[in-house]
């Protein structure tokens, strides 16, 4: 047994010692490239003209809310562009709209657009060669933020690189001809838009043109010409040839033919969002907006260096609600600050309101653990906290772990809602993790039409959707929670987190006492 361990010791030693030893590529061969400023005589530089003459100085939006609208706006998009592409995202998976998503992209090269697509390498373990596929195309160029070491284990990265391969780039935007962008909480991906809908996200997008476009490019441009944006040619240990690429091509190709009979094909080739979206016929809101992000320095340099941060940009939103904010988290942690900073303005008159996931339905549970530890002193400062009522079965799980991301029946958008007459929509959740370690995108936008029909969809479906909690003074004089929901019709309350096991709830207890919040 000790010879066991001694060598299992040696063993771990050197894989440390070999990861600590590989290094990643010098990244000097890359080219600046910022977005094209002449695209005002594109075909989406010239819609909605005289709209926009008529709203100086604002930007119009449009919700996303639908996971088949989200998708389709963007293949449709796409389709439209006419001189460039710039693609961000923290994932990109290889599913049926992974890869009609990219099919779209290589349509629009092989018309000349120019794509640039700048992906986080978080989730890009095994797929060198789809990447290497996609930039082998003369008119797209892939660039992978803070990339792993190729050729090492990432497991051990993530021990031996703590704090840098630790910090990712989780922001989402989606932006074509310098004209119209999307920004929001999804990715790419299948459960984001409603593939299965049973497996999919709740989550939020949003449509914008104006003024605010071009601060979307702007942060864009600052993470595509940063150091820690690698060119992924720099980093891809085996380069393909044309042949290679003409085959993988083809495939790809292939496959995307064989899909054109199924449903969700025929869903939205019928798409009367995106026949609307063509003709230029839907309806956008106008209001001033801000666009807010992390500079792509926040993951190098010290956490202290809060002038890097997005999250300040938040404070001064927050601290002008009068009545009324209503925060939709999928993973809320609000640590202490957060918790006194809530409560304060609940006592304030303020009407709190905190959608986030329930222990059933989140799909990290360290996550959960988290944010549990502080749901009583919430409830007793006044804020309500409302959980899904949602389920994630053992089959969501495992499909969960298949796909490295959640499965359906977990909230994912992250928006606020502030006195309905503004809203916050982006990729920061409420956590340490987004706040600190990663970097996020948002807009905040002025429109009371939108922000009151959110917050009007909110008290209509709130009690069907969620739990709602309650914290009830026991005799003894001990607190403890009550969940009120909707089970089949009826209503129905729970003494402890509805859904789960004993064991669920022991883990979620004994991970509260870990001290790796900064981390969640």
């Amino acid at each position: 047994m000790l010879h066991r361990k001694l060598l299992l010791l040696i063993i771990v030693t050197g894989l440390i010692n070999a990861v600590g030893c590989a290094t990643l590529p010098v990244n000097t061969g890359r080219t600046t490239a910022y977005a094209y400023t002449d695209t005002a005589e594109t075909t989406l530089g010239q819609s909605r003209k005289m709209e926009k003459l008529g709203n100086p100085g604002e930007s119009g939006f449009i919700l996303l809310s639908n996971g088949m609208n989200a998708f389709v706006t963007r293949t449709s998009l796409a389709d439209m562009a006419e001189k460039s592409i710039d693609v961000q995202y923290y994932l990109l998976h290889n599913d049926l709209t992974g890869k009609l998503f990219i099919d779209r992209l290589l349509k629009a090269a092989d018309r000349g657009v120019r794509v640039r697509l700048l992906l986080d390498d978080m989730g890009l373990e095994d797929q060198d060669i789809g990447v290497g596929l996609i930039d082998s195309h003369p008119n797209i160029e892939v660039r992978i933020f803070n990339p792993f070491i190729r050729g090492t284990s990432r497991i051990f990265q993530l021990i031996t690189r703590l704090g840098t391969v630790t910090r990712r780039m989780h922001n989402k935007s989606f932006t074509i001809d310098n004209q119209i962008t999307i920004l929001g909480g999804r990715n790419i991906g299948d459960e984001y838009f409603d593939v299965e809908p049973e497996m999919s996200f709740f989550d939020l997008d949003v449509l914008a043109i104006g003024p605010v476009v071009k601060n979307v490019s702007n942060s864009f441009d600052r993470y595509w010409n940063n150091d820690l944006a690698y060119p992924a040619m720099t980093l891809l240990k085996k380069h393909m040839t044309l042949e290679e690429a003409t085959k993988k091509r083809q495939v790809l190709s292939e496959f995307v033919d064989s899909q054109m009979d199924s449903p969700y094909l025929q869903s939205l080739k019928n798409s009367d969002f995106a026949k609307r979206l063509h003709e230029n016929q839907l309806d956008y809101h106008w209001g001033i907006a801000e666009v807010i992000f992390d500079q792509p320095e926040k993951i190098s340099q010290k956490r202290s260096k809060t002038e890097l941060h997005l999250a300040p940009k938040l404070k001064p939103y927050l601290e002008g609600i009068a009545g009324e904010l209503i925060l939709f988290s999928p993973y809320f942690v609000p640590g202490k600050w957060g918790t006194t900073f809530l409560t304060r303005l609940a006592s304030q008159g303020v009407k709190v309101r905190v959608v986030t996931n329930s222990l059933s339905s989140n799909d990290v549970g360290i996550v959960h653990a988290g944010y549990a530890k502080y749901r009583k002193a919430l409830l007793r400062g006044g804020v309500e906290i409302y959980e899904m009522n949602m389920k994630l079965t053992r089959q969501h799980r495992k499909n969960k772990k298949k796909l490295g991301s959640s499965s359906k029946a977990s909230l994912h958008a992250k928006s606020f809602v502030f006195d309905r007459n503004q809203m916050f929509i982006g990729s920061l959740n409420l956590d340490p993790r987004s706040i600190k370690e990663n970097t996020e995108i948002g807009v905040i936008f002025t429109s009371s039409e939108i922000a009151a029909n959110v917050g009007d969809r909110f008290d209509k479906t709130i009690d069907k959707m969620t739990f709602r909690l309650e914290l009830k003074k026991n005799i003894n004089g001990t607190e403890s929670i009550l969940w009120h929901g909707i089970e089949d019709g009826n209503p129905v309350t729970f003494n402890i987190d509805p859904y789960t096991s004993f064991w669920q709830r022991f883990v979620i207890r004994l991970l509260g006492i870990l001290p790796i919040e900064s981390q969640l």
